[in-house]
């Protein structure tokens, strides 16, 4: 089954990441897979546009199936092989609906790290403005005071949606450990943290972690600050 399967990506990508963490889950170890690097520019060779004409990673195929969108690849995943590894979508229907909540709300987090992350690199040096960079970042800090209020309401050891790793887990937990890999702050967000400590040691996401934080586990500073 792994072997029809095809994966191209970049090393550190919350989007990637999430593809290969699914496939861990669901036991599909042995695709096809080529790591990319984006500083040079090789998600937008022909070998990618072949599959994803975006340009841009992962670029994903099982047999003459595309999804290119993680989101979509991770939910055929589990949807495809549910009988296979755990089953990532709870059966409850809290727990379900709390899970499909927690995922496509993660977008707003990625959306606002990005904003903070990578404003010098987007914006044009004659275009920065003072006040556009304070409002990404306290945005950003609301933002992350909000997901640290979500887990001072759950039990410790707790998932994002409930007891068991979940779906929800396998596409947020890339954007949190990316907040953390830029100098998030464990002490003051105890229970992001938490998290953070318990599903980074967890074998999916162990096998998959990104290439380049192992070589370099020091990271960034740039949200040191909040």
């Amino acid at each position: 089954m792994a072997k029809d399967m095809t994966l191209l990506w970049g090393s550190g990508s919350p989007p990637c990441w999430r593809v290969m963490i699914a496939l861990e889950e669901k036991q599909l170890q042995g695709y096809n897979q080529k790591l990319l690097s984006f500083e040079k520019a090789e998600h937008k060779s022909k070998e990618v546009l072949d599959i994803n004409p975006r340009g841009q990673l992962p670029a994903f195929k099982h047999g003459d199936n595309i999804l290119n969108e993680s989101y979509a690849a991770c939910m055929y995943l589990e949807s495809r092989f549910r009988s296979q590894g755990p089953q990532l979508i709870p059966e409850g229907q809290l727990e379900q609906a709390l899970m499909y909540q927690r995922m496509f709300e993660v977008l707003n987090l990625s959306d606002k790290l990005s904003n903070v992350i990578y404003y010098n690199y987007r914006v044009p040096e004659g275009e920065r403005h003072d006040s556009a960079i304070k409002r990404n970042k306290e945005n950003l800090a609301a933002e992350i005071k909000l997901w640290e209020g979500y887990f001072q309401k759950v039990e410790a050891g707790s998932y994002l949606a409930g007891k068991a790793f979940s779906l929800a887990d396998v596409i947020v937990f890339p954007v949190i450990a990316y907040a953390f890999r830029f100098g998030l702050s464990t002490e003051r967000y105890p229970k992001l943290g938490a998290y953070y400590n318990m599903v980074k040691d967890r074998p999916s996401v162990k096998a998959t972690w990104p290439p380049h934080w192992l070589e370099n586990p020091q990271g960034g500073d740039t949200l040191k600050e909040f």
